[in-house]
């Protein structure tokens, strides 16, 4: 099977995040610092596996890197290819990675909170929140694919009322929600000329 079946490759997004506690989701202001926003990144990563005793390996430390080298979710496959293309550089005789080895650094990331998997994109960003598993809600814009995660203690309490009183034991609290973000609103706040049920518009029907 092609290395591209096993690894779908989503669209190009960009996942801001903001831990709101309900408020509106926050985009990524103008003059962001992502160099100092990685660093940071990486640093908390680092006081997370210390603090509960995880080892944050060579192997997992690049692929976390490579999910902060901006703010698009990525796929494992681009992951893979980011990976062994830095080692050819790194390291010219030594053996490209594997798939197993992508998902095995992503698994556990996501279990120790340090990422996310954004399911209905198939693709993978990293925490904004660093901690063991816990619930993100992610905005997803259907026009420009920007993505803002938020952390709001409201819907997860939502989420919890409703499984209990469903008898459900909740595993994985995320929450995918796709709209239009405050940048594309404007230019969709009326149907396009010849709108119709398969337009990209994002409008419905009148």
């Amino acid at each position: 099977m092609p290395m591209r079946a096993l690894f779908p490759v989503p669209h190009p997004f960009r996942s801001p995040s903001a831990d709101t506690g309900g408020a509106s989701p926050a985009f990524l202001p103008v003059g962001h610092d992502h160099a100092q926003c990685r660093r940071d990144a990486l640093d908390k990563a680092e006081e997370q596996c210390r603090q509960h005793g995880a080892r944050l390996t060579d192997i997992r430390r690049k692929v976390l890197d490579i999910l902060w080298d901006d703010h698009r979710p990525i796929s494992a496959y681009d992951i893979l290819h980011r990976l062994n293309a830095q080692s050819a550089i790194d390291s010219p005789h030594s053996k490209p990675a594997a798939p197993p080895v992508v998902y095995r650094a992503l698994d556990f990331l996501i279990t120790h909170g340090l990422a996310h998997k954004l399911t209905s994109l198939n693709a993978f960003i990293g925490s904004a929140h660093p901690g063991r598993q816990h619930g993100a809600q992610f905005f997803i814009c259907r026009s420009c694919h920007t993505v803002a995660e938020v952390r709001s203690a409201r819907i997860g309490q939502e989420i919890s009322a409703a499984a209990a009183v469903l008898g459900f034991e909740v595993q994985a609290p995320v929450v995918e929600v796709e709209g239009l973000c405050p940048a594309c609103r404007p230019a969709h706040s009326a149907p396009c000329a010849g709108h119709d049920s398969a337009c990209a518009c994002g409008q419905s029907e009148p």
